[in-house]
């Protein structure tokens, strides 16, 4: 691989880039943006060697997508398209299931491969990339049978030279199971935040009484919308699902709290105590 399109050159696709890079300087990384700003920041950042557009993609080795899920599904069967016979397309999009149906005939389909880096920030844009971002995380690979075997090869040995561990799971699941351990966690960051914005137009002083367990539970809140909000849409049903438990347990909560029932309440932590070594060794 010589030839690396990068469509959206934000925390994902910008940091992806420093890593290759640093392992492979041999390597041309082009960005690819709707916005010209988004392409002179990578460009100034040191982030892509080269501007592009769609239509260089015919000259593209490897092309790996890190724009909102919502554009990705419209997207992808242009991309493909354009692409060479000896091409490759990856997407780095936190649900798998509408993707991959986006392309299930598409021609090209075993140019594809369709993944899921668990890794970021809740920084966006090109300024937010930096190195070291994948080390020791887990990227979750969907439908590999479907893709060409010497071109998954290629990928993933770039993909776990960066550090990543690679786990192999189907779009139904990998969604069903994201809903639980990344987009509850956003939904109930960006509501904590909402609930204490509400309070502080009364009381001013909140703020300053938010200390680290308020500032870490929160970070989440100050993830970008526009990326979010396709992600909540087209993994509705498996939200909702997680949702309705998690507003269950809410509830269970608080009327233990009314029955003064704080035996209760200490026994449903303790348990929860547990999640420690569940979560042991994760960054």
């Amino acid at each position: 691989m010589k030839n690396i399109y990068i469509i959206g050159v934000g925390l994902i696709g910008g940091s992806l880039a420093i890593d290759i890079k640093k392992k492979h300087p041999e390597m041309v990384i082009h960005g690819i943006s709707r916005k010209e700003a988004t392409l002179d920041e990578a460009l100034a950042l040191g982030l892509i060697d080269r501007k592009a557009t769609l239509d260089d993609l015919i000259h593209a080795d490897l092309v790996i997508i890190s724009i909102p899920v919502d554009a990705t599904v419209k997207l992808l069967p242009t991309i493909l398209d354009k692409i060479p016979d000896t091409g490759l397309v990856v997407d780095a999009g936190s649900t798998k299931e509408a993707i991959c149906k986006a392309v299930e005939n598409h021609p090209k389909r075993r140019n594809f491969l369709a993944m899921h880096p668990i890794a970021g920030t809740e920084h966006s844009g090109p300024s937010a990339a930096i190195g070291g971002l994948f080390e020791g995380k887990t990227n979750i690979v969907c439908e590999v049978e479907k893709t060409t075997f010497k071109l998954q090869e290629k990928a993933l040995e770039l993909f776990t030279g960066i550090g990543m561990r690679i786990r192999y799971m189907n779009p139904v699941a990998h969604d069903k199971h994201i809903a639980y351990v990344s987009h509850l966690s956003h939904i109930s960051s960006f509501m904590l935040g909402k609930t204490v914005i509400e309070k502080e137009k009364n009381e001013r002083d909140i703020f300053d009484m938010a200390g680290s367990g308020f500032a870490s539970t929160v970070r989440l809140a100050k993830s970008s919308p526009e990326m979010w909000t396709p992600i909540f849409k087209q993994n509705k049903e498996n939200v909702i699902e997680t949702l309705e438990e998690y507003i269950d347990n809410l509830t269970q909560f608080k009327e233990l709290m009314k029955a003064d029932d704080f035996d209760a309440i200490f026994n449903e932590m303790k348990d929860t105590n547990y999640i420690k070594e569940i979560l042991k060794g994760i960054k």
